[in-house]
């Protein structure tokens, strides 16, 4: 049973016990033994038996003066988490005591102090509401009007940590006789906006900015009154405060920009001056003011006057500072050369991308980067109006002279490429001349100034192809692309990864424009490969892989495949099969596969395809010991055999017969990770295609698997496996169609709901699975038939959308034999099988188109010729006139 000490009177601490407990919060602090710790500690849990406990740590909290700030604060934070607890068991004078002891303790000199009562009055106020408090709102308000900095920033600190705790509190009529206390409050916080204590104009800015969000009634009809705060403030010594100004101002823009707009050529001026802020965090803070400034809608001529002293306040952003740690590296690196030294950590680890470009440039979110992203943006909404006086000042950075001035010219090589689509219509005229002033940037002496003349070098590559029609234009295209290569073997890592960038941006633009130098190309994107560290040598597999799309076949020529072929394949027989960069040169053959079909290429099919199964073999080992080891290895290799299989079809049935892979594969069908699945189920579709021979005896495992990841209530979430999956059913289904029977029920009550819910799933699953019920249709036409009347119209309308080619000449095939067996559901859905055969641009196999004509001509043949001459009337003209080839 809980005791207290019987009193007369008002409660008063007895002077025994206020000793004891100080004596032991004394000890307690202490660094004792563990023992001696505990048995403190059983003492204080023996005094907490007593029902005024809680009152002497309140009186110890805010009254013992001759007691040390830290015992006070332990005393402060015991008394805390007591309250939580048993607050509302408390006997009510000594829940009165305890408030009244907090609130004096909100006027102590001690910050510490203050903060300590102010999260305890707030944990009270969670635990018995403001109902049980009614003078505590009067008292803050009080305590805001009594003049004394103590209690000004106590009541303040105890408002602030309310609204935190218990938010609609302060927002709601019946906190405060009706009234709300916020409207109240922010009337008298915004006063201290000018006061002379830096420490209440910062806590009084702070709480306000708590409410921008909600816009309470009381902030929304003082909009002038706070942003005229606002403005005032932002010229306030502490960076602290002004960086709460630009807080502000920011939620404004984003959530209220309507406040903002009466005022707006006050914020710009603000957030311009906020924007060249000697404090660098602040200053990148305020410039996300822009990109939120367009995101609001707000009409751009407001800014116009104002581009070019924003332009120049960005473009002095955007040179490096002096704690940058690239430019910090680049200094060393600059002095020797650092293409042997290994990467580091930061080196390798992945980077946030400041804007929706995903490039080199735009890494990390500096200062540097974000005034990049907002010229970006500026470049875009202004286009070359931007030019008249932002591009005298890039011309002068870029003609200065001097090491002294490198790090404005390497800023004004960024501008250049960052306005570079934005203002391409102003700049398009100067083009010749612009690259020509870039070319020699690249054999500049700084590194940083190298490798961001290749990036931006390359953002015009789409119009250096364009002009690369004429001489001169392809004169300047040669250049470019000589200089991108020579940088390649740059000593310097940055400047290497930078160029083998810049190559792949310029290989997708200028295509077959590149075969004419493919040979030289190629042999200067091997030459280097066995020197490239981790991070670069990624980038490299990525520009050759880049080559490989943009040449296609002009690439699978003898002498390009000894070019390219043996350095990777001496790279890859460099690294253990447990290393990651293999990973990234699998990914580079995979797209290599996919262009190569020749003899030569043949020769190294089968290292390859060993490396590959060694692979998958030796990560299924190790995911017996470790379940949740790297995926990456087992999908890449699946992904590469896959393009294997695809492209060199019978030629790989031996090198299947040879290997374990249908059992490997099969492992994977059944692994737990989606990625690894989704690769399984399309290497076995290809291996249906090639080789089902090879899939024997466990097609009907492999079919069980398939069939399953379609009656996942929710693939939503894996629509890539069920995708593959549903894909592979179709090729074995074409393949071993009497292994397929027992499982065709199944998988049509799994593509039926597909095919009704088109609208809400993914194009390629809706196709697939029209394609899949198609070729099931064709080799199981007795087992389809039954279901026809439930599918026939959507599995037409889906039929109706998918493209051209050989999977959709199979689903036909299907259609074709439905009609057949279903006449009278065949009739009803005539529509939908018209709109389904018009959709063919052309049917280039004649046994189906054939099968098309009889299938027109039965229906024909079904109808009256008044009924067959009424439905061609009704028919869409469109479809009409495209299934007339089919009538004939």
């Amino acid at each position: 049973m809980r005791r207290t000490i019987t009193r007369l009177g008002p409660w008063q601490p007895h002077e025994e016990g206020l000793n004891q407990i100080i004596l032991l919060l004394l000890l307690d602090n202490l660094p004792f033994s563990t023992v001696i710790r505990i048995q403190i500690r059983m003492q204080l849990l023996h005094f907490s038996l007593f029902d005024d406990f809680n009152n002497y740590l309140a009186f110890i909290l805010s009254r013992a003066k001759d007691v040390p700030v830290e015992i006070r604060k332990v005393a402060g934070l015991l008394l805390k988490n007591g309250l939580m607890a048993v607050y509302n068991l408390m006997e009510p004078e000594h829940q009165q005591y305890i408030k009244l002891q907090l609130l004096y303790g909100l006027g102590e000199a001690d910050q510490h102090i203050r903060s300590t009562c102010g999260t305890t009055i707030s944990n009270v106020v969670q635990q018995g509401g403001i109902s049980g408090w009614p003078e505590l709102f009067h008292t803050l308000l009080h305590f805001l009007n009594s003049g004394d900095p103590n209690r000004n920033g106590g009541a303040m600190d105890a408002l602030s940590k309310i609204s935190e705790n218990t938010p609609e509190l302060l927002d709601s009529d019946d906190a405060w006789s009706g009234q709300r206390p916020i409207n109240k409050f922010l009337l008298e916080l915004f006063e201290f906006f000018h006061s002379p204590h830096a420490n209440l104009r910062k806590l009084s800015l702070r709480f306000v900015n708590k409410y921008i969000i909600s816009m309470p009634s009381g902030l929304y009809t003082s909009k002038n009154k706070y942003l005229d705060g606002l403005f005032l403030l932002a010229n306030e010594p502490d960076a602290a405060v002004r960086k709460l100004v630009c807080t502000a101002l920011l939620q404004l823009v984003e959530f209220h920009p309507s406040v903002l707009e009466p005022r707006l050529k006050d914020v710009i001026e603000c957030m311009l001056q906020l924007n060249k802020d000697n404090n660098d965090v602040l200053a990148l803070e305020a410039c996300g003011f822009w990109s939120k400034y367009w995101d609001a809608q707000i009409p751009p001529e407001n800014l116009r006057e104002y581009l070019p002293h924003l332009t120049l306040i960005l473009l002095s952003n955007m040179a490096y500072p002096n704690d940058d740690d690239l430019l910090a590296d680049a200094e060393v690196i600059d002095a020797k050369e650092d293409e042997s030294i290994p990467d580091r950590y930061q080196d390798l680890k992945p980077q946030l991308p400041c804007s929706d470009e995903d490039d080199d440039t735009c890494t990390i979110c500096n200062l540097r980067k974000c005034s990049a992203s907002a010229l970006d943006v500026l470049s875009n909404v202004f286009g070359a109006k931007i030019l008249l006086t932002f591009m005298p000042i890039i011309e002068a950075n870029l003609s200065a002279t001097g090491d002294e001035a490198w790090r404005d010219k390497e800023a004004a090589v960024l501008a250049l490429g960052v306005i570079a689509r934005g203002c391409i219509n102003g700049l398009y005229p100067r083009l010749s001349e612009i690259v020509a002033s870039l070319i020699p940037l690249l054999d500049h002496k700084f590194t940083l100034i190298r490798s961001t003349s290749c990036w931006t070098l390359s953002q015009f590559s789409k119009y250096i192809v364009q002009d690369s029609g004429n001489k001169k234009g392809y004169e300047q295209f040669d250049m470019v692309l000589t200089a991108f290569l020579q940088r390649i073997s740059d000593t310097n890592k940055l400047v290497q990864g930078a160029a083998c960038s810049a190559l792949a941006i310029l290989e997708e633009e200028a295509a077959e424009k590149l075969a004419p130098r493919l040979k030289e190309i190629l042999q200067h994107l091997m030459h280097p490969l066995g020197e490239y560290q981790k991070r670069n040598l990624r980038i490299i597999c990525d520009a050759i892989g880049t080559l490989v799309d943009a040449v296609g076949e002009e690439l699978d020529q003898p002498v390009y495949v000894e070019i390219l072929i043996p350095p990777l394949i001496q790279k890859w027989q460099n690294f253990s099969i447990f290393d990651k960069d293999l990973l990234t040169l699998l990914e580079c053959f995979t797209s290599i596969v996919q262009a190569l079909r020749s003899i030569e290429f043949s020769q190294f099919t089968e290292h390859l395809f060993s490396r590959c199964i060694t692979i998958i073999e030796a990560q299924q080992q190790l995911a017996k010991a470790h379940p949740f080891s790297d995926k990456d290895f087992v999908t890449c290799s699946l992904d590469f055999l896959s393009g294997l299989t695809g492209c060199f079809h019978n030629g790989i049935e031996s090198l299947v017969l040879q290997s374990n892979l249908r059992d490997m594969l099969l492992k994977c069908c059944r692994d737990g990770a989606p990625d690894v699945r989704q690769s399984a189920f399309g290497l076995l579709g290809d291996l249906a295609r090639v080789c089902p021979i090879h899939l024997h005896p466990r097609v009907p495992e492999f079919l069980y698997l398939v069939v399953k990841q379609l009656k996942i209530p929710k693939f939503e979430k894996t629509i890539s496996v069920a995708n593959n999956a549903c894909w592979a059913i179709g090729e074995l289904a074409v393949q071993v169609p009497k292994e397929i029977s027992p499982f065709v029920a199944t998988v049509i009550s799994c593509l039926i709901p597909i095919l009704h819910q088109s609208e809400g799933v993914v194009k390629s699953m809706v196709e697939n699975s029209a394609i899949t019920l198609g070729r099931l249709a064709f080799v199981c036409p007795d087992l389809v038939s039954p279901h026809m009347e439930k599918c026939m119209q959507s599995w037409c309308i889906s039929l109706s959308t998918t493209r051209d080619g050989i999977e959709k000449e199979d689903a036909f095939k299907g259609l074709c034999a439905m009609v057949k067996a279903n006449p009278s559901v065949a009739q009803s859905s005539l529509v939908y099988v018209c709109k389904a055969i018009a959709s063919w641009t052309k049917i280039w196999s004649t046994e189906l188109n054939t099968e098309v004509c009889k299938v027109m001509h039965d229906y024909q043949q079904m109808l009256t010729n008044e009924a067959w001459d009424k439905f061609m009337s009704d028919l869409d003209p469109l479809v009409k006139a495209n299934i007339a080839k089919y009538l004939v």
